[in-house]
């Protein structure tokens, strides 16, 4: 370990990036700029982290405590655009599949009254729709004029509705500092060629370039001051947030401090950042 910091840097580009703060279930909401806790659970994929910490032969992840003490800081270096999808999923007029009652608890709620009426067995509760709107033979398939496909006419799920937002065409220069160069070197190696698919914020918002964008020497502020503006940014000055102590004039709390990402109970703590500004150089190395 060497006492001297250096910071690595994360490239964060892509169509979209989501990155929530109080997303729930269908409600998925998006910040203007990247969470620690959004960054830090890429660096987790990449190393093969498994979300709740439970160690096999041969794993040799880093543990979660390790990456989020790195202190962290964000530029946005092209802010991009919000944007809103509406989305619909499993709308349609075909048989419900037995295995969707274990695998969509949503569905298997309102199946369970039948159920239990079936098996003298307690699974939960429903009112509306019932289990026949859900599950049923297959009866007057034909095809569809539109698509040609076949369909049971006389069977109907229900769609499951979703509201999410996103950042469109932006671009993000994370930083990490520590004075562990080694570690660092550890987790570029892991961003080129990372244990498990990366994205940003939410799957299917792939990274359109590498991620990984260098270790340089120096703590994290003056190296997210000098490193020049990523391709087609807008000009400087623009805008960081950097972890800071809590005594930091200006500082504010925030609550992204990852803690755990396991399925079940994803928890998160408060740390303190400040926003400035700064003027990195617009020409490319």
């Amino acid at each position: 370990m060497s006492g001297i910091p250096h910071t690595l840097l994360v490239r964060l580009e892509a169509f979209t990036q989501s990155w929530g703060s109080l997303s729930a279930f269908n409600n998925r909401d998006s910040l203007p700029r990247p969470t620690k806790s959004g960054v830090i659970g890429i660096l987790a994929a990449a190393d093969g982290h498994d979300r709740d910490e439970h160690r096999e032969d041969g794993d040799d992840y880093l543990p979660l405590a390790t990456l989020a003490a790195l202190k962290f800081g964000v530029r946005a270096d092209r802010p991009g655009a919000l944007v809103h999808d509406f989305q619909t999923t499993g709308g349609g007029r075909y048989p419900l599949r037995p295995r969707d009652l274990i695998t969509d608890p949503a569905r298997a709620d309102r199946a369970a009254p039948d159920l239990e009426t079936a098996t003298g067995r307690t699974f939960g509760h429903i009112d509306n729709p019932r289990l026949t709107d859900w599950y049923c033979a297959p009866k007057n398939i034909a095809s569809d004029p539109a698509t040609g496909n076949l369909l049971a006419n006389n069977a109907t799920r229900y769609p499951q509705l979703s509201d999410r937002w996103y950042l469109a065409d932006a671009a993000f220069l994370a930083g990490f500092e520590s004075p562990d160069r080694a570690l660092l070197r550890r987790l570029a190696h892991r961003l080129q060629e990372p244990r498990r698919l990366l994205w940003l914020g939410q799957k299917g918002c792939a990274p359109t370039q590498p991620l990984y964008h260098g270790i340089r020497p120096g703590p994290l502020d003056e190296v997210l001051a000098t490193t020049p503006l990523l391709p087609r940014s807008r000009p400087a000055p623009t805008t960081a947030w950097l972890e800071v102590p809590r005594a930091t004039n200006r500082a504010h709390d925030v609550h992204d401090q990852p803690v755990s990402y396991a399925s079940h109970q994803r928890v998160r703590a408060p740390r303190w950042e400040e926003r400035v500004t700064l003027n990195p150089p617009t020409e490319q190395p």
